[in-house]
């Protein structure tokens, strides 16, 4: 992982909206999301899956499978939520792509687009 999109609710829990970019190479991305769920009050954590098209799982699941679990080793009392990410990122692209944005030249926005994405999905189980 690069970089990992950061999205929240709002205090109502309605709204999703993005947080930040999270720069793997720049910062210990554990130690940013227990210091960001700790700042939100956070009270459930959402993580998107990278599913296949044939909804398997591979090598790339697996290792979000692992990250999340060492978040959840630093965060024991916040539930864990896996959510199926899959087109996330191509629906974030097309969502900033209709609202004048060009996704291909912001990364760091599109991930955090595509957790507003997965924060969504998750919101409307």
């Amino acid at each position: 992982m690069a970089r990992i999109g950061i999205a929240a609710t709002d205090a109502c829990g309605i709204l999703a909206h993005p947080v930040e970019t999270i720069d793997c190479h720049r910062a210990d991305p554990i130690a940013r999301i227990v210091h960001l769920a700790a700042l939100r009050g956070i009270r459930t954590l959402v993580v998107g899956l990278p599913v296949r098209m044939d909804g398997s799982e591979g090598t790339a699941a697996a290792k979000v499978r692992a990250f999340a679990e060492l978040i959840h080793a630093r965060l024991p009392d916040i539930p864990l939520v896996m959510v199926d990410e899959t087109l996330t990122t191509s629906s974030a692209a097309a969502k900033l792509h209709a609202a004048g944005r060009n996704a291909r030249r912001q990364k760091a926005v599109i991930d955090q687009a595509a957790a507003v994405e997965i924060l969504n999905c998750w919101m409307a189980e």
